[in-house]
Protein backbone atom coordinates (compact mmCIF):
# COMPACT_ATOMS: atom_id res chain seq x y z
CA UNK A 1 0.00 0.00 0.00
CA UNK A 2 2.83 2.41 0.87
CA UNK A 3 4.42 1.74 -2.51
CA UNK A 4 1.14 2.44 -4.31
CA UNK A 5 0.72 5.72 -2.41
CA UNK A 6 4.30 6.72 -3.14
CA UNK A 7 3.99 5.97 -6.85
CA UNK A 8 0.63 7.76 -7.00
CA UNK A 9 2.22 10.82 -5.39
CA UNK A 10 5.09 10.83 -7.90
CA UNK A 11 2.71 10.60 -10.88
CA UNK A 12 0.39 13.22 -9.36
CA UNK A 13 3.28 15.59 -8.70
CA UNK A 14 4.67 15.14 -12.22
CA UNK A 15 1.32 15.80 -13.90
CA UNK A 16 0.51 18.69 -11.57
CA UNK A 17 3.82 20.41 -12.37
CA UNK A 18 3.02 20.15 -16.06
CA UNK A 19 -0.48 21.49 -15.41
CA UNK A 20 0.76 24.46 -13.38
CA UNK A 21 3.19 25.40 -16.15
CA UNK A 22 0.25 25.59 -18.57
CA UNK A 23 -1.76 28.34 -16.90
CA UNK A 24 -3.35 29.28 -20.21
CA UNK A 25 -4.76 25.76 -20.44
CA UNK A 26 -6.36 26.09 -17.00
CA UNK A 27 -7.96 29.39 -17.97
CA UNK A 28 -9.05 28.08 -21.37
CA UNK A 29 -10.76 25.10 -19.73
CA UNK A 30 -13.07 27.40 -17.79
CA UNK A 31 -13.48 29.96 -20.60
CA UNK A 32 -16.77 28.64 -22.00
CA UNK A 33 -18.57 28.55 -18.62
CA UNK A 34 -17.19 32.04 -17.90
CA UNK A 35 -18.69 33.29 -21.16
CA UNK A 36 -22.05 31.83 -20.15
CA UNK A 37 -21.68 33.53 -16.78
CA UNK A 38 -20.96 36.94 -18.32
CA UNK A 39 -23.26 36.85 -21.36
CA UNK A 40 -26.10 34.57 -20.23
CA UNK A 41 -26.00 35.11 -16.45
CA UNK A 42 -27.55 38.61 -16.33
CA UNK A 43 -30.40 37.41 -18.55
CA UNK A 44 -30.92 34.26 -16.48
CA UNK A 45 -30.96 36.33 -13.29
CA UNK A 46 -34.20 37.95 -14.47
CA UNK A 47 -36.02 34.59 -14.38
CA UNK A 48 -33.92 32.61 -11.88
CA UNK A 49 -31.15 32.98 -9.35
CA UNK A 50 -27.37 32.84 -9.41
CA UNK A 51 -27.59 29.98 -6.91
CA UNK A 52 -29.35 28.01 -9.64
CA UNK A 53 -27.08 29.01 -12.54
CA UNK A 54 -23.61 28.71 -10.95
CA UNK A 55 -24.00 24.99 -10.02
CA UNK A 56 -25.09 24.39 -13.61
CA UNK A 57 -21.93 26.05 -14.87
CA UNK A 58 -19.92 23.93 -12.44
CA UNK A 59 -21.40 20.81 -14.04
CA UNK A 60 -20.44 22.24 -17.41
CA UNK A 61 -16.82 22.88 -16.43
CA UNK A 62 -16.64 19.43 -14.81
CA UNK A 63 -17.75 17.68 -17.99
CA UNK A 64 -15.53 19.84 -20.18
CA UNK A 65 -12.43 19.62 -17.97
CA UNK A 66 -12.45 16.19 -16.31
CA UNK A 67 -14.45 14.63 -19.13
CA UNK A 68 -11.68 15.47 -21.58
CA UNK A 69 -8.83 14.52 -19.23
CA UNK A 70 -8.05 11.57 -21.49
CA UNK A 71 -6.33 13.96 -23.88
CA UNK A 72 -3.27 13.54 -21.66
CA UNK A 73 -3.18 9.83 -22.40
CA UNK A 74 -3.58 10.52 -26.11
CA UNK A 75 -0.64 12.96 -26.11
CA UNK A 76 1.51 10.63 -23.99
CA UNK A 77 0.78 7.73 -26.33
CA UNK A 78 1.77 9.78 -29.37
CA UNK A 79 4.98 11.09 -27.79
CA UNK A 80 6.05 7.69 -26.45
CA UNK A 81 5.76 8.69 -22.78
CA UNK A 82 3.09 6.07 -22.13
CA UNK A 83 5.27 3.37 -23.62
CA UNK A 84 8.17 4.35 -21.36
CA UNK A 85 5.91 4.34 -18.30
CA UNK A 86 4.91 0.76 -19.07
CA UNK A 87 8.42 -0.49 -18.42
CA UNK A 88 8.85 1.32 -15.10
CA UNK A 89 8.28 -0.52 -11.79
CA UNK A 90 5.46 1.91 -10.90
CA UNK A 91 2.16 0.29 -9.98
CA UNK A 92 -0.34 0.41 -12.81
CA UNK A 93 -3.03 1.67 -10.43
CA UNK A 94 -0.77 4.60 -9.52
CA UNK A 95 -0.34 5.54 -13.18
CA UNK A 96 -4.10 6.08 -13.35
CA UNK A 97 -4.73 7.56 -9.90
CA UNK A 98 -1.91 10.08 -10.18
CA UNK A 99 -3.34 11.36 -13.46
CA UNK A 100 -6.90 11.38 -12.16
CA UNK A 101 -6.05 13.28 -8.97
CA UNK A 102 -4.09 15.86 -10.95
CA UNK A 103 -7.10 16.35 -13.24
CA UNK A 104 -9.32 16.72 -10.17
CA UNK A 105 -7.01 19.42 -8.81
CA UNK A 106 -7.22 21.28 -12.12
CA UNK A 107 -11.01 21.06 -11.94
CA UNK A 108 -11.02 22.35 -8.35
CA UNK A 109 -8.95 25.40 -9.36
CA UNK A 110 -11.27 26.11 -12.29
CA UNK A 111 -14.36 25.69 -10.11
CA UNK A 112 -13.02 28.15 -7.53
CA UNK A 113 -12.34 30.65 -10.33
CA UNK A 114 -15.90 30.27 -11.57
CA UNK A 115 -17.45 30.64 -8.10
CA UNK A 116 -15.32 33.72 -7.38
CA UNK A 117 -16.59 35.30 -10.61
CA UNK A 118 -20.12 34.29 -9.63
CA UNK A 119 -19.85 36.17 -6.33
CA UNK A 120 -18.74 39.25 -8.26
CA UNK A 121 -21.91 39.04 -10.35
CA UNK A 122 -24.35 38.44 -7.49
CA UNK A 123 -24.02 34.88 -6.19
CA UNK A 124 -25.02 34.70 -2.53
CA UNK A 125 -24.52 31.02 -1.79
CA UNK A 126 -24.44 29.94 1.84
CA UNK A 127 -20.75 29.63 2.89
CA UNK A 128 -20.97 26.04 4.32
CA UNK A 129 -22.65 24.87 1.13
CA UNK A 130 -19.90 26.09 -1.19
CA UNK A 131 -17.06 23.82 0.06
CA UNK A 132 -19.55 20.93 0.28
CA UNK A 133 -20.59 21.54 -3.31
CA UNK A 134 -16.96 21.82 -4.41
CA UNK A 135 -16.16 18.51 -2.71
CA UNK A 136 -19.04 16.84 -4.56
CA UNK A 137 -17.94 18.29 -7.90
CA UNK A 138 -14.32 17.30 -7.32
CA UNK A 139 -15.35 13.72 -6.58
CA UNK A 140 -17.44 13.76 -9.74
CA UNK A 141 -14.34 15.03 -11.54
CA UNK A 142 -12.35 12.04 -10.28
CA UNK A 143 -15.02 9.74 -11.74
CA UNK A 144 -15.08 11.45 -15.11
CA UNK A 145 -11.28 11.71 -15.36
CA UNK A 146 -10.90 7.98 -14.68
CA UNK A 147 -13.56 7.16 -17.27
CA UNK A 148 -12.05 9.58 -19.79
CA UNK A 149 -8.60 8.00 -19.44
CA UNK A 150 -10.09 4.54 -19.89
CA UNK A 151 -11.95 5.63 -23.03
CA UNK A 152 -8.79 7.25 -24.42
CA UNK A 153 -6.93 3.94 -24.11
CA UNK A 154 -9.66 2.09 -25.98
CA UNK A 155 -10.41 4.58 -28.74
CA UNK A 156 -8.41 5.46 -31.80
CA UNK A 157 -6.52 8.64 -30.84
CA UNK A 158 -8.06 10.49 -33.77
CA UNK A 159 -11.58 9.58 -32.60
CA UNK A 160 -11.23 10.63 -28.96
CA UNK A 161 -11.79 14.36 -29.42
CA UNK A 162 -14.91 14.20 -31.65
CA UNK A 163 -16.48 11.36 -29.65
CA UNK A 164 -16.01 12.98 -26.26
CA UNK A 165 -16.90 16.48 -27.42
CA UNK A 166 -20.08 15.23 -29.06
CA UNK A 167 -21.10 13.26 -25.99
CA UNK A 168 -20.46 16.11 -23.58
CA UNK A 169 -23.00 18.57 -25.01
CA UNK A 170 -26.17 16.46 -24.53
CA UNK A 171 -25.02 15.45 -21.05
CA UNK A 172 -24.69 19.12 -20.06
CA UNK A 173 -28.15 19.91 -21.41
CA UNK A 174 -29.79 16.83 -19.86
CA UNK A 175 -28.33 17.63 -16.45
CA UNK A 176 -30.45 20.78 -16.32
CA UNK A 177 -27.41 23.01 -16.22
CA UNK A 178 -29.14 26.04 -17.70
CA UNK A 179 -32.77 25.48 -16.76
CA UNK A 180 -34.30 23.08 -14.21
CA UNK A 181 -35.48 19.93 -15.98
CA UNK A 182 -38.77 20.12 -14.06
CA UNK A 183 -39.71 22.70 -16.69
CA UNK A 184 -39.06 20.24 -19.53
CA UNK A 185 -41.64 18.02 -21.30
CA UNK A 186 -42.29 14.67 -19.64
CA UNK A 187 -40.19 12.60 -22.06
CA UNK A 188 -37.20 14.93 -21.70
CA UNK A 189 -37.53 14.99 -17.94
CA UNK A 190 -37.56 11.17 -17.88
CA UNK A 191 -34.49 11.03 -20.12
CA UNK A 192 -32.72 13.47 -17.83
CA UNK A 193 -33.38 11.24 -14.81
CA UNK A 194 -31.39 8.47 -16.52
CA UNK A 195 -28.18 10.52 -16.29
CA UNK A 196 -26.25 10.80 -12.99
CA UNK A 197 -25.35 14.45 -13.49
CA UNK A 198 -28.86 15.71 -12.80
CA UNK A 199 -28.79 14.28 -9.27
CA UNK A 200 -25.37 15.77 -8.53
CA UNK A 201 -26.43 19.15 -9.89
CA UNK A 202 -29.66 19.25 -7.88
CA UNK A 203 -27.71 18.34 -4.74
CA UNK A 204 -25.23 21.18 -5.30
CA UNK A 205 -28.10 23.61 -5.89
CA UNK A 206 -29.61 22.60 -2.55
CA UNK A 207 -26.23 23.04 -0.85
CA UNK A 208 -25.77 26.50 -2.36
CA UNK A 209 -29.26 27.44 -1.13
CA UNK A 210 -28.40 26.37 2.41
CA UNK A 211 -30.45 23.16 2.39
CA UNK A 212 -28.15 20.42 3.63
CA UNK A 213 -30.20 17.61 5.16
CA UNK A 214 -32.46 16.87 2.18
CA UNK A 215 -33.20 13.76 0.15
CA UNK A 216 -31.90 15.60 -2.91
CA UNK A 217 -28.48 16.07 -1.28
CA UNK A 218 -28.47 12.45 -0.07
CA UNK A 219 -29.30 11.21 -3.58
CA UNK A 220 -26.58 13.39 -5.13
CA UNK A 221 -23.94 12.16 -2.69
CA UNK A 222 -24.97 8.51 -3.19
CA UNK A 223 -24.90 8.81 -6.99
CA UNK A 224 -21.50 10.54 -6.93
CA UNK A 225 -19.97 7.91 -4.64
CA UNK A 226 -21.36 5.05 -6.73
CA UNK A 227 -20.18 6.65 -9.95
CA UNK A 228 -16.68 7.18 -8.56
CA UNK A 229 -16.39 3.53 -7.51
CA UNK A 230 -17.60 2.28 -10.89
CA UNK A 231 -15.46 4.64 -12.98
CA UNK A 232 -12.24 4.26 -10.99
CA UNK A 233 -12.65 0.47 -10.98
CA UNK A 234 -13.27 0.41 -14.72
CA UNK A 235 -10.37 2.77 -15.39
CA UNK A 236 -8.02 0.69 -13.24
CA UNK A 237 -8.93 -2.49 -15.08
CA UNK A 238 -8.34 -0.85 -18.45
CA UNK A 239 -4.97 0.54 -17.32
CA UNK A 240 -3.93 -2.85 -15.95
CA UNK A 241 -4.93 -4.58 -19.18
CA UNK A 242 -3.33 -2.04 -21.50
CA UNK A 243 -0.12 -1.90 -19.48
CA UNK A 244 0.19 -5.64 -18.82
Amino acid sequence: MNTVLRDTWFVFRHNTRIMLRQKVGIAFGVLQPMLYLVLFGPLFATIGTWETLIPGLLIQVTLLSAGLAGFGVVFDARSGVLERLRVTPAHRVSLLLGRVLSSALTLLIQSIMLIAAGYAFGLRAWPPGVPAGLALMTLLGVSLAALSNAIALNLNPEAFAPVMSTGTVPLILLSGAFLPMSMAPGWLDALSRMTPFRYVLEAVRDLFDGRYATWTVAAGVAVTLLLSVVCVTAGTRVFNRENA
